[in-house]
């Protein structure tokens, strides 16, 4: 897998992470669950990248 396709990824998974930060935080209104929707998705972006 080439750079810019690694970067899209990056990028293809950032609007999750804002828009469902958001989400989550509107639901639960702690920034616990926050984060580990953040970590979660950090750790499904790493694997699309390591493949």
């Amino acid at each position: 897998m080439d750079i810019p396709r690694k970067l899209g990824i990056l990028i293809y998974t950032a609007v999750p992470a804002i828009v469902g930060g958001g989400i989550v935080y509107h639901f639960f209104g702690s920034f616990t669950q926050v984060i580990i929707w953040e970590v979660l998705l950090l750790l499904a972006a790493l694997g699309f990248i390591s493949s």
